[in-house]
């Protein structure tokens, strides 16, 4: 089985032949020895962890604007290690497959019919993924690990509580959330700091799967009680968004969550739990589901609208808004228009159906292909599945050596795999407080890959 994990993972595709006779590589670390003498870079890891906190702790409460400048100056330190190192650059296949997403990315600026909105969005999605590099080489030690995930939990916290306080004591709702025409429409949903309640709600999926890996990773009493409080109340505002995309996307992380914990514990279970625990959890979890949607009356009208076809406006809408996207895809399927939403906005009204304007796809696969084509999809379509089957090689071995930070491995892909499945309904990584996050978890995937040319640090 770890043999066939490693295939998927391409493992056997690590290109250090290559970096070994690539002159440019090798004049990367032309600055090394100006790196040896200086006292600041002697601390360049944690200086990098604590960036990476502060961009996380301002995301919630900032302007689009400020999280900019804050990715710019992680681009810039990112930089400035890499010109200063002698091995500066990871060869794990989840930074290939980044890297080759990038690349299709620039090519369909090259060839957007609207290079410069288009020449917009592959800045910001290169600010992303320079993110993701350092973040991915900051985490590979488990004190920075830790602490960052802790500072991402804290204010998730924040964000969290005045969600719920806006559910008991009311908010103003600064949209049309709410079909107007049903037994709802008057309701609240709670937006936070974050101004859109499905915003919300994506933003809190990985804070419900990192406090839920907290109980495990947190040693003492008084951690592990903390951590299931905020489990709890994290879960809470979640349900308090009505968010329906974020319901479901709760959903398919507690599945994954808890079908990675019984591969974590499986091997210390009695034959008969081995057999019947995960059953019975899912069980349990689904007749809780069952008793919300029999005895919770906003739940159930939630639930129902789901199904409600072009009978619910958000339904109709977002219908409406799928089949001008396909139009799109079907005119550039190759590379599409190039990334980022000031490309969409200027191409969509070319195909849109009266009192049909959007902002985005309302799903990050449609958005994905009419940003860069079939080939991108493709090519992200790829890097999901070498995550996902990267971190299952990596929990097996992180279980073998009892390593509590397989918890956090589990949160990761149980994050990532809510966000997915929110985002067949909406698109969300238009917006920095969740696009790191995403960026959060695949890194912390990455940094548990055993390097070959750099000693580990677990």
């Amino acid at each position: 089985m770890i043999a066939i994990l490693k295939q998927l993972t391409l493992d056997s595709l690590i290109p250090l032949q290559w970096r070994q006779s690539s002159y440019i590589y090798r004049s990367l670390g032309i600055f090394s020895r100006w790196r040896d003498s200086s006292f600041l870079l002697q601390w360049s890891e944690e200086i990098g962890a604590v960036l990476i906190s502060v961009l996380i702790a301002i995301a919630p409460f900032s302007a689009t604007s400020l999280i900019g400048v804050l990715l710019l100056c992680i681009a810039l330190y990112w930089v400035l290690l890499t010109i200063s190192e002698q091995n500066p650059f990871e060869s794990t296949p989840i930074h290939l497959l980044v890297f080759l997403y990038w690349l299709i990315a620039t090519l369909a600026v090259a060839l957007s019919p609207v290079k410069a909105a288009a020449l917009s969005g592959w800045i910001k999605l290169t600010l992303y993924l320079v993110f993701f590099a350092l973040t991915s080489r900051v985490l590979r030690s488990t004190r920075r690990r830790n602490g960052v995930v802790t500072a991402f939990l804290l204010v998730a916290a924040i964000v969290s509580v005045y969600g719920i306080r806006q559910e008991i004591f009311g908010a103003e709702q600064l949209a049309t959330w709410n079909d107007p025409t049903s037994e709802m429409a008057g309701d609240t949903r709670a937006y936070s700091y974050l101004g859109n309640p499905n915003l919300l709600a994506a933003y809190l999926l990985p804070a419900i799967a990192f406090s839920l890996a907290a109980v495990f990773v947190w040693q003492g009493w008084l951690p592990k009680a903390l951590a299931g409080l905020l489990f709890v109340i994290n879960s809470a505002c979640l349900y308090f968004t009505d968010s329906r995309g974020g319901w479901l996307g709760m959903m398919a992380l507690m599945v994954v969550f808890m079908i990675l914990l019984y591969v974590w514990f499986r091997h210390s279970l009695s034959p008969f739990w081995r057999t019947w625990l995960l059953p019975l959890v899912l069980g349990f979890l689904g007749i809780m589901l069952l008793g919300g949607f029999i005895f919770i009356e906003p739940l159930r009208i939630r639930i129902l609208s789901m199904f409600a076809g072009r009978d619910d406006s958000s339904n109709n809408f977002r219908l409406n808004v799928w089949e001008s996207v396909i139009n799109m895809i079907k005119a550039r399927p190759v590379l599409g228009i190039g990334p980022g939403n000031e490309a969409f906005n200027q191409v969509y009204p070319l195909y849109m159906k009266p009192r049909f304007s959007a902002l985005s796809a309302y799903s990050i696969y449609l958005e994905t292909a009419v940003e860069t084509g079939l080939i991108g999809l493709t090519c992200f379509l790829s890097l999901l599945g070498i995550s996902f089957s990267t971190g299952v090689w990596r929990l097996q071995g992180l279980q073998k050596q009892d390593n509590l930070q397989g918890f956090w491995l589990i949160a990761a892909i149980a994050g990532m795999a809510g966000i997915l499945t929110h985002g067949f309904f909406d698109t969300v990584w238009y917006r920095p407080q969740v696009s790191t996050l995403w960026w959060l978890m695949i890194a912390v995937i990455a940094s548990l890959y055993p390097l070959k040319n750099k000693q580990e640090i677990f």
